[in-house]
Order: structure tokens, then sequence, then C-alpha cells
């Protein structure tokens, strides 16, 4: 019977011990667990604020241009240089950014224009612009109709190619047309099959602005270029001769750009042309250890009052 007795007993007994010792464990992950996230969460808060600093100092850069009087934003001004990876000590990291000129860029919301009731008519000579642009990418011209339907106010689909509600209610899941102006250039991963491939080629070229501002042709890409000149692949086919230039100054500038135009495309780019730009983004890279921090901010320069301010913020992802 005493035999018994111990042997339940020296089971209890390791019972007892593999379930304290169970109990230790899940304490001690869990403990780990909530270490981790407490660091993280504190490396976030440090990384945004680091970041913030960083777009002060592009709004800074960007302040000074504008008061040294420059008539031109081109690749040759402090603005245009990128901060190198610049070592974080304090807290074990780094820090980087750059600006980039958006003017520079064609803009996608100037594919329709609003009138002051909110109808939207297709701007039929910027779409054939942009199907220009879309082939000397090798991307298919049909997505500059699509695009264009999903910005303009009407629920027709453009003919031969466009997409209204009724492609897009049948989508798994479903949902409709933005029917205005885009914020961000992002928005075409919702055109359906566009796709993020095509996204990432087409991306560098392309922006979201307020409609009707300036190409800035001092920082405009030789693609954007030619698809403004017609047929011709002038720009592109000089690209490196052109970069050489751009190391020195603006180039083209609008009297060299307008010799390489036709009358007719003089008259449908007038107005639309210029060397100097309002609209930058800043990009602002922190690693703190394991953790980087993406920052992406629109900056806007106000000219009279010398004024540089953010009109819209991202992190993570454009």
């Amino acid at each position: 019977m005493k035999r018994r007795q111990r042997g339940v007993a020296l089971i209890m007994a390791v019972l007892i011990v593999a379930l304290a010792t169970m109990l230790a464990a899940e304490v001690g992950f869990k403990g780990y667990l909530d270490q981790r996230r407490t660091v993280n969460t504190f490396s976030l808060d440090q990384a945004f604020e680091i970041a913030m600093g960083g777009e002060a100092w592009a709004s800074d850069a960007l302040r000074r241009d504008k008061m040294q009087g420059s008539k031109t934003d081109d690749f040759t001004e402090e603005w245009a240089t990128p901060i190198p990876p610049i070592p974080l000590e304090d807290v074990g990291g780094e820090f980087e950014g750059q600006l980039e000129d958006m003017q520079g860029r064609f803009n996608l919301n100037d594919l329709v224009t609003f009138d002051e009731s909110g109808v939207s008519t297709v701007n039929q000579q910027a779409v054939e612009r942009f199907s220009r642009l879309l082939n000397l990418l090798e991307i298919e011209p049909k997505w500059a109709g699509y695009i264009a339907d999903w910005i303009d106010s009407d629920n027709n689909a453009g003919f031969p190619d466009g997409a209204e509600d009724p492609v897009y209610t049948n989508l798994s899941p479903p949902y409709r047309t933005a029917n205005m102006a885009i914020t961000r250039a992002s928005e075409l991963l919702a055109l359906p099959e566009f796709g993020a491939e095509r996204y990432r080629k087409l991306a560098p070229f392309v922006t979201a602005l307020p409609p009707g501002q300036p190409i800035n042709l001092c920082t405009a890409s030789p693609e954007l270029l030619d698809a403004m000149i017609g047929d011709n692949r002038e720009f592109t086919l000089g690209r490196e001769t052109g970069k050489q230039t751009r190391a020195q100054r603006c180039f083209p500038t609008t009297q060299e750009f307008e010799q390489s135009l036709s009358n007719e495309r003089k008259q449908e780019l007038q107005g639309m042309l210029g060397e100097s730009s309002d609209f930058f983004l800043a990009t602002i890279w922190v690693t703190l250890g394991t953790q980087r921090f993406t920052l992406y901010s629109l900056l806007v320069r106000s000219g009279g009052a010398n004024q540089v301010r953010p009109i819209l913020r991202s992190y993570g992802t454009l």
C-alpha cells in the first residue's frame, strides 16, 4: 500500500513540475513578446520623429532655393542632390532621403477636365499624349482610356477602350469607379488587370497633382518629352547626351523644346510648358535596428510667401 502511495506521489510531483515548467515557459515567452512589441513601437515612434525632421530638411531646401531667386528648377540645384545614408549614433541606425520634382511627370488628372458644376470632359489631346507615353514604355495604350473613365464623372465607358461601374461591380470584391480626380498614382492598381508589374514600370513617369500644372521641361523624362512632341524619339535616343547637359544646366529650355514641335503641337501645349516647379515628393528612409520606416511627403511651395507645406503624407507605400 505504501509503495502505491509513494508511486502516486511521485507521479503527482512530476506532473506539478511539468505544469510549472510549462507555465514558466509561457510567462517567459509572453514577456519576451511584450518586450519586443514595446521595442518595436518605441523604434517606430523614433523613426517617425526622425522622418518628420527629414521632411523639415526637404522643406527648408526648397524654401532656400526659392529665396535665392532661381528661375528654373533643374538637376544642378541643391534640392536635386539626395542625402546619403547618415549614421544615427545615439539610436543605432541611419537616415537618408531625396526630393523628386513631380512636375517633371505626366499628371494623370490632366486626362479629364471638370467645370464648376462638377461635370467632366475627357481631354482627348491629353489622352493621346498619355497613350504615346505608354507606347514608349511598352505598356498597352488602352490604359489611357481606362484611367480617364476612372476619373470622369459619368458612367459611360469610353470607346474603344474604357471601363465604368458595370466592369468593376462584377469583380470580387466588387467596387465602383472613383468618378473624381485621383489623389495618388497608386490608384492605378484599382484598374482591372492592370497589375503591379505595369504599375512599377509606369510609376516613375506619372503623378497625381491638381489639374493644369505646367510640365517642368528641365526635369521631365526623355519619354515624356518625346510623348509631347509626337512620334519622334529625339530625347529618348539622345538620353545620354541630355543627361550630360542636365548636369550643367536646365535642358531643354522652353525655347529649345519648342524647336522640336510642329505648329499644331505648339498650339496644343500652349501654357503647359515651364522650367520651374512647385510640387515635390520627399522620400525619407529611416533604419533603426531591424526596423525600416519610409515616409512619402508631397510638398507644395507657395511662391509669394516662400512657404513650403505638406499636402499629402503616406507611410511605407506611396
